[in-house]
């Protein structure tokens, strides 16, 4: 599914968008590390290839753009006046396959944490979330077999 015609000023523009190393990621990056976590990036054998990881310790973080995740009762995830239709489409084959890779993920044992690019605005909640969930993918599992 293609757009309909679109101005030469937006194509450039989407074309523009970056896939890695975004400006949110780089900020949930550079917290965790100063946090004291270490990490990959976007290792290419794990679904979906989540922005962040840590095998050894069972976690992943994707950071997702409000918009181009759709982000539900967001304003950053709104769709565009223009070409509605084709958007909500993407949008929604976007949450399809977000929905379907961390599924993926957690069937091969890793704990998964979606960062939404409109947190990133509250450092200290945002810190505090990122330990939580880190700490709960180290603790040990308490099952009783």
């Amino acid at each position: 599914m293609r757009p309909s015609a679109t101005d030469r000023a937006t194509t450039v523009r989407m074309r523009a968008v970056r896939v890695k190393d975004t400006a949110p990621e780089m900020v949930v990056r550079r917290l965790l590390w100063r946090m004291g976590y270490r990490y990959r990036v976007n290792p290419k054998m794990l679904p979906g290839k989540p922005d962040i990881v840590n095998r050894s310790a069972g976690w992943c973080i994707f950071v997702h753009g409000c918009f181009w995740h759709g982000h539900q009762n967001c304003k950053l995830g709104r769709l565009p006046r223009s070409n509605r239709e084709w958007w909500a489409a993407k949008m929604e084959e976007n949450r399809t396959r977000d929905a379907r890779k961390e599924t993926e993920l957690i069937a091969r044992g890793l704990r998964v944490l979606v960062v939404w690019q409109c947190e990133l605005v509250d450092a200290s909640t945002l810190e505090s979330r990122l330990r939580a969930f880190i700490e709960q993918a180290l603790a040990p599992s308490t099952s009783t077999d």
